[in-house]
């Protein structure tokens, strides 16, 4: 089960998720309570260890500013969690080096959307409102099949993650809100728990 820890702001943050297994380190560059300022991203982007993404997160932003901070911060992803359409993905393919991975975030109100529409590699399916904490009803959406590099978000947390994961069967998880103590304050022991409990199917 691959995890991404996301909207991480202090050396503890990534330190605690880095030691409890996280295989995604997420920074938020959008509109958010936790929103974090380039240069610390790019300090903390620096101690994560190179088998762990870093991945800047951001929604509906400018072409040039996605390109500039990802270039600054040196994150090894980009997530785009907006309206971005096709072309606006190919664009920026094409003015950052190659090599990054590119997630699509999409939020699932009535279907979710198609693996591979954004030519992207990895596909982030969210709750109907991104970043509030909120579960969302996996009952009868159509969900990417085995074998899709997909990841489900959206009110995860230590006590629920295990059980959304044997529903959905994801290839991995995204979680936030749900390791924190308040909002945007990240819990190291909730992060620990989160990552704990999220590996459990895999080896149950």
């Amino acid at each position: 089960m691959f995890v991404k820890v996301c909207g991480l702001r202090t050396e503890c943050d990534v330190e605690v998720a880095v030691e409890a297994g996280a295989d995604a380190i997420g920074f938020v560059f959008a509109e958010s309570p936790r929103r974090i300022d380039p240069d610390a991203a790019a300090r903390l982007a620096a101690r994560v260890p190179d088998g762990v993404l870093t991945v800047g997160v951001f929604r509906d932003q400018p072409l040039d500013e996605v390109r500039a901070l990802a270039d600054a911060t040196g994150v090894r992803a980009v997530q785009l969690h907006g309206h971005e359409d096709l072309a606006y993905f190919d664009a920026l393919r094409a003015v950052l080096p190659s090599g990054r991975t590119f997630i699509r975030a999409a939020s699932v109100r009535d279907e979710a959307p198609a693996f591979g529409e954004r030519g992207e590699d990895v596909l982030l399916l969210d709750a109907p409102v991104p970043g509030a904490g909120e579960t969302w009803d996996l009952t009868g959406k159509r969900l990417p099949g085995p074998g899709v590099r997909w990841l489900l978000a959206g009110g995860l947390t230590p006590g629920n993650v295990a059980a959304a994961a044997r529903t959905a069967r994801p290839w991995g998880v995204d979680v936030s809100s749900g390791i924190e103590s308040s909002r945007g304050v990240k819990d190291p022991e909730l992060i620990r728990a989160f990552l704990a409990a999220a590996r459990g199917p895999r080896s149950a």
